[in-house]
């Protein structure tokens, strides 16, 4: 059997770089009807799919992807980045900084997905990243955020979801009332083999959305909308996010919020 590789697993499992690439599109042009826009900032890009994925959607688009930690970086430039032809290399720019820095490119979108600004537990310092944030975005620009919530969330479990060759486990281990930090693993068995535990760890905070838009608007964003997962006839997440001010009582759920600069 092959090499076991973890980033090609989580990728497998919970990942889908051309879908958010096209979500990114359909949000800006949704938001700023007829407005011209190219560059895509992805923050704590890790191994920066989004950011080859968004080259492909148009000839015109550029992305930089930014993150600390070298190790997904150089898994994404052997994997991702190898894949794209010499003209949409020129349009992909990685930096190996802080997210929190101000000397960060103008952008008209900036993605922070997978719920990777959990990793801020405190107010001051996540209101610290969406003022950056705002500081980078260009006139017309978005932030979009991802995030997750409910009764479900608040409780240990694990949820396995099963695929050809491998089971994905999203586990979640711990969570504290009192601060709501909590702590997330993910673990994955390849079929004939023992169970790797601990394949990813997620210490984060789980903000809620009413925090994360009182946090916006204190950082200066004009204005902000929250996006809702549809259900399908069984009740389950159907992938579809629309517009809404009423989000539905469930016991877990998936949410975007976008914060726009003007």
């Amino acid at each position: 059997m092959k090499e076991f590789d973890k980033y090609e697993y989580y990728a497998k499992s919970v990942q889908s770089p051309e879908a958010d690439a096209e979500f990114l599109e359909r949000l800006y042009k949704e938001i700023n009807p007829g407005k011209s826009f190219q560059h895509m900032r992805e923050d704590f890009c890790a191994a920066f799919a989004l950011c080859c994925s968004w080259t492909k959607l148009n000839d015109s688009y550029i992305a930089t992807g930014i993150d600390l930690d070298p190790e997904p970086v150089q898994y994404g430039m052997a994997n991702y980045f190898s894949q794209l032809n010499e003209e949409q290399k020129k349009r992909v720019t990685i930096l190996e900084t802080n997210v929190l820095s101000d000397e960060l490119p103008q952008a008209d979108i900036i993605a922070a997905l997978n719920f990777s600004y959990f990793g801020f537990k405190q107010r001051s310092l996540l209101l610290d990243y969406f003022k950056a944030c705002r500081a980078s975005l260009k006139d017309d620009g978005i932030l979009v955020l991802d995030c997750f919530g409910g009764p479900d969330c608040m409780e240990p479990n694990e949820q396995e979801t099963e695929h050809d060759d491998f089971s994905y486990f999203w586990d979640q281990d711990s969570f504290h009332p009192l601060t709501h930090e909590a702590m997330f693993y993910i673990h994955i068995k390849r079929n004939g083999e023992e169970k790797r535990e601990k394949v990813f760890t997620y210490d984060w905070r789980l903000w809620s959305i009413p925090e994360i838009c009182d946090l916006l608007d204190e950082a200066g964003f004009a204005s902000h909308h929250i996006y809702w997962e549809g259900t399908d006839e069984e009740g389950d997440g159907n992938g579809v996010f629309d517009k809404t001010t009423e989000g539905e009582l469930c016991e877990s759920y998936v949410a975007y919020i976008v914060g726009c600069k003007s």
